[in-house]
């Protein structure tokens, strides 16, 4: 016995000397981390992280270093500014006036396109024949690009030849023409309908492929138990499709906040500043001021706002993806 027990230590001993002069499992990673660069495996995440480095790392370190010094267009990194830059743009009237025009108008635009796009993504489904006609017809909005969108809506909607006033005149529902770009209402709403015009059939697209999912013995079962339309929606199609409209709702909640196409073409922020928005005023206060400090920071503070505004969205989004799993 007491020479089996030497024997074991002996080898207990022998076995630890090894695991520490080779590292221990230490070792296995180093072997695997280099099996996989002598194969060539890294190469394939090499784009990915090159491109992670290009698009999003430097750029985001570039913006903080224009935000602490100050810099002109043409003439970045004169000097060091510190927090001035932000908190210029925190006490910036106008710059607050902007923020609050563009969360209203994101947290607007989203909740009329998602009622409007859960409406169209509905019908589509009632008309299974129609369905790929209709499909085709509203992808046009998407397949055009915004600035033309805007150009388009700019002449409907103009005071003179426009397509919207010479009907409403000739209907008879207007004697003069109306400038819906001469008041605030005006044109917020105008730029509010060419956003839906684009950005609806967005939103009742990814609605429509939810709804494909959807199992209609549920809406079949509750048919023969009597229950209407209305009541089969609210009660069962609606709760179903709730995952899917909390990402839908977040994906147009970030693009309504990239308003700027629309603005600068059909208003430059008028009349007055009225529909001057943060990603507007951001460009201006870079392009025309050629304060690309405070362009800088103003555009760190927005992406702020913008992530605070989104947070509660996607809190929300990630209860009901645990509740389904």
């Amino acid at each position: 016995m007491a020479q089996d027990s030497s024997r074991s230590g002996a080898l207990a001993l022998r076995a630890g000397a090894i695991d520490g002069f080779s590292g221990g499992p230490g070792r296995f990673a180093r072997l695997d981390l280099l099996g996989s660069l002598a194969s060539g495996r890294w190469l394939w995440t090499a784009p990915v992280v090159a491109g992670l480095l290009v698009l999003s790392i430097y750029p985001t370190i570039f913006l903080v270093a224009l935000a602490l010094s100050n810099s002109r267009l043409g003439r970045p990194f004169q000097s060091f500014a510190g927090l001035n830059n932000l908190l210029k743009a925190i006490l910036d009237p106008a710059f607050q006036a902007a923020l609050t025009r563009s969360i209203a108008f994101a947290l607007a635009s989203t909740a009329v396109e998602l009622v409007l796009g859960v409406a169209v993504a509905v019908l589509m489904t009632r008309l299974v024949k129609a369905g790929r006609f209709l499909m085709s017809l509203i992808l046009l909005p998407l397949m055009t690009p915004p600035v033309m969108v805007a150009v388009a809506w700019k002449l409907i909607l103009a005071p003179v030849g426009g397509l919207a006033n010479g009907t409403l005149q000739k209907l008879g529902l207007i004697g003069e023409p109306i400038s819906f770009f001469g008041s605030a209402a005006g044109a917020w709403s105008s730029v509010g309908l060419a956003d839906a015009w684009q950005w609806t059939p967005f939103v009742a697209i990814l609605a429509y492929a939810a709804l494909l999912a959807y199992p209609k013995e549920i809406d079949e079962a509750a048919m023969l138990d009597g229950a209407g339309p209305w009541a089969r929606f609210r009660l069962l199609m609606l709760p179903f499709l709730a995952p899917s409209l909390v990402s839908i709702a977040l994906l147009k909640l970030v693009i309504g906040f990239k308003l700027f196409d629309l603005v600068f073409v059909l208003t430059y922020g008028g009349p007055g500043f009225e529909t001057t928005t943060a990603a507007f005023h951001i460009w201006r206060l870079a392009l025309e001021q050629f304060d690309a400090g405070r362009a800088a920071a103003e555009t760190l503070l927005f992406a702020l706002v913008v992530g605070l505004v989104t947070w509660p969205l996607t809190r929300w989004q990630h209860r009901l993806e645990v509740r389904e799993a």
